[in-house]
């Protein structure tokens, strides 16, 4: 049994060349089931929805993939060109990557950075996607609207998005200590006593490898202040362009809608997703592990309908 297998029970490993280099990912649930993709967040990987896929492949035909540069996934570097991660980018090569496994459309469930992948495919590419799940996130330029009123709010989002190779050299002199104390402070009780232990295995695992560090930062300089995530935003804001699809938008109350005065359903119905449907998680930001029973009946209902 490789490492993780017992996470996820009756998955399949996958292996998949994609136009950046291999993705890796699971895939379980019945095949001619509705194809449902899951897309997790940072700091972390495919794991993070271990407490939900097994359920959801009992009605879809679930994929849950490492990011770019996250898990086991490739990790390229940029160069000197494009940004790799920019969200464009990445959504175009998981098409790609969802055609090769057979699906052309499909439903998307993305947390934090995956979510941000979800919501730039579906706009790029509203015809490949049946119904977007959001958790835990608002647009990218309200998000940075958020840190530009108040500096001290999500201080990691300029800390990583800064020139390389300044956060990554001060990530490297202690990765756990920097990823989990992230973990521990977005969480609801500030500690890891949602993680199993065996996601954290697969989260360090990836946290100690220079060039996964670097693509972390890399993802958040597509997504930094001038990159290229916040321009497609504001291109897509100004042509007034939004969401086709239906979506549904999960916030943590103790963490994206705490003490703010927009929830994150009324960021979304105000810019991308006017006829959102949403709601309000008991968590932290890591709701799938944290609060996984609400998480996953919100999700099967949304996806039902």
């Amino acid at each position: 049994m490789a490492e993780g297998d017992d996470l996820f029970p009756g998955f399949a490993p996958l292996w998949i060349e994609g136009p950046a280099g291999r993705w890796f990912g699971r895939a379980g649930g019945p095949e001619a089931a509705p194809p449902l993709l899951l897309l997790h967040g940072f700091p972390q990987s495919h794991a993070m929805w271990h407490r939900l896929a097994p359920a959801l492949a009992q009605t879809h035909r679930v994929i849950a993939l490492d990011l770019k540069g996250y898990g086991w996934s490739a990790a390229p570097d940029s160069g000197s060109g494009e940004n790799a991660y920019a969200k464009r980018r990445l959504g175009a090569e998981i098409v790609a990557v969802m055609e090769r496994l057979g699906h052309i459309r499909f439903a998307v469930a993305g947390h934090d950075r995956g979510a941000r992948i979800g919501y730039r495919l579906a706009l790029d590419e509203p015809g490949r996607i049946e119904r977007l799940a959001l958790l835990d996130i608002v647009p990218t330029d309200v998000q940075w609207a958020r840190i530009e009123a108040n500096p001290e709010a999500n201080r990691h989002w300029p800390f990583l998005s800064r020139p390389a190779p300044e956060p990554e050299t001060v990530i490297r002199r202690d990765p756990d200590g920097y990823f989990e104390g992230l973990l521990r402070d977005w969480t609801a009780p500030h500690d890891l006593t949602a993680f199993d232990t065996r996601a954290l295995t697969l989260y360090r695992q990836a946290w100690a490898v220079p060039e996964r560090i670097h693509a972390m930062c890399e993802d958040y300089r597509a997504g930094g202040a001038d990159g290229p995530d916040r321009a497609a935003d504001r291109a897509d804001l100004a042509a007034g362009r939004t969401l086709p699809m239906p979506v549904l938008v999960l916030a943590s109350e103790a963490y994206l809608d705490r003490d703010k005065p927009e929830t994150a359903l009324a960021a979304w119905q105000r810019t991308f997703a006017p006829r959102a449907q949403g709601a309000r998680i008991a968590s932290g930001h890591f709701m799938a592990e944290e609060a996984p029973e609400p998480t996953l009946r919100a999700l099967q209902a949304f996806l039902a309908a």
